[in-house]
């Protein structure tokens, strides 16, 4: 049961990483204000942890103007999806013991 927790992706450690993927899992497409909201972050906070998931390759970005507006908006990679089902079955093993 030692080594269980070796197989938690480190992507998802932080609190603010683990509520981005699990409200880009429930939706198919969230804005950079519904997240924020959803969330209760601030621009910066959400900012740099919407980064490091897609620098890991979990989380698209698409950029756009609606309007004179840009408009941001966020979904899970198939590739996130599955670290984050991964993730989130290595923590049921955990508590199962």
């Amino acid at each position: 049961m030692k080594h269980l927790i070796h197989t938690l992706n480190k992507a998802f450690d932080h609190r603010v990483r683990l509520g981005v993927m699990a409200v880009l899992m429930a939706n198919d497409g969230v804005s950079f204000t519904e997240l924020k909201e959803a969330l209760d972050l601030t621009d910066g906070n959400l900012a740099s942890h919407v980064s490091a998931l897609e620098k890991a390759g979990y989380v698209q970005v698409a950029k756009q103007f609606v309007g004179k507006k840009p408009n941001t908006t966020y979904t899970a990679s198939s590739e996130g999806k599955q670290a984050f089902q991964d993730h989130l079955a290595a923590l049921e093993k955990l508590l199962r013991g």
